[in-house]
């Protein structure tokens, strides 16, 4: 897949075969979509392009609202999208500027000047230029007069898209990882670079990796407990689990993400880790002593395996 971030630069595509979206998540109905897209890209001899914008339109149109956290990093949806077959990244830097471009204009010099399309595949539903007053019909009318095809997206797809969208971000907030991991169709990932902490769990046999989280203004992040988790590193794949919380019987005062690799033994200072979240095993507690805390960590390792490799 060949990604292209400057609009300036956007190469002729081979009968443009276009779709429109954020696809935060790439998940189970999105990938239905991207299916479609490429399907008929291939029908008509064309290439598969997808349009998304960077950063999110709502942060730009919508900044009083509560900050928005996403499923997926733009890297990450980079990666999910080149897996799915999908030829052309186009990432709009989505402006002020871009929000206020009027729909016709929108047509006009955006999707037909820079795009040449083949085929534009939409929802129904979908709203594009400012004050959201382009649509479905527009497209259809603009369609006979620059010769391009447009293609309505299966509305109760479209719907069951939305719904996971919303559905995941809820399920992961409230900790529910199974049913997150179930409509994403893969188990909920994130990165972070390893930095320093006070090294506790070392003296308890769990020495711990404490992560800075990539994006950690924008991604969002499961609720607090404990997680079983499988944390990529070096080109290997390890067991292990993560806490995410403040702590309470060490200290209770900073929220981190906190992971402990099994069977592994060196330095992680520095290095960057990607972390597949599985399950949630229990709630962020509180012990009477680091004894006892040492004792519930080897049941939960015990309870991860056997998750894990059941």
């Amino acid at each position: 897949m060949q990604v292209h971030t400057d609009p300036a630069q956007i190469p002729s595509f081979r009968q443009a075969v276009i779709t429109i979206g954020t696809f935060d998540g790439v998940h189970l109905g999105h990938r239905m979509i991207i299916g479609q897209l490429v399907a008929v890209a291939a029908a008509v001899g064309g290439e598969s392009v997808l349009i998304t914008f960077h950063p999110h339109p709502r942060q730009i149109v919508q900044p009083e609202t509560a900050p928005l956290r996403l499923l997926t990093s733009l890297a990450e949806r980079q990666q999910r999208l080149a897996a799915l077959g999908v030829d052309h990244l186009v990432v709009i830097p989505f402006t002020e500027a871009f929000a206020s471009m009027e729909a016709a204009e929108f047509i006009a010099s955006f999707l037909v000047q820079q795009f040449r399309p083949h085929t534009i595949i939409i929802g129904h539903d979908h709203r594009f230029g400012r004050g959201r007053h382009g649509d479905y019909q527009m497209l259809e009318t603009a369609a006979t007069h620059y010769g391009f095809t447009v293609l309505e997206m299966d509305a109760a797809l479209l719907r069951q898209a939305a719904i996971s969208s919303t559905r995941i971000r809820e399920a992961l907030l409230a900790g529910e990882v199974t049913l997150a991991n179930e409509l994403l169709g893969y188990a909920y990932t994130f990165g972070g670079r390893v930095v320093p902490g006070k090294q506790r769990g070392r003296t308890i046999g769990f020495p711990t990796a404490n992560l800075e989280v990539s994006d950690e203004t924008e991604k969002l992040m499961p609720a607090d407990g404990v997680y079983a988790v499988r944390i990529g590193y070096g080109g290997q794949t390890f067991d292990g689990m993560m806490n995410l919380g403040k702590r309470p019987t060490v200290d209770g005062q900073r929220h981190t993400t906190e992971v402990h690799l099994f069977d592994f033994d060196g330095d992680l200072y520095g290095q960057h880790l990607d972390v597949s979240v599985e399950a949630r095993i229990r709630n962020e507690e509180r012990f009477s002593s680091l004894e006892a805390l040492q004792r519930q960590l080897s049941h939960d390792r015990k309870a991860i395996l056997k998750l894990l490799h059941r």
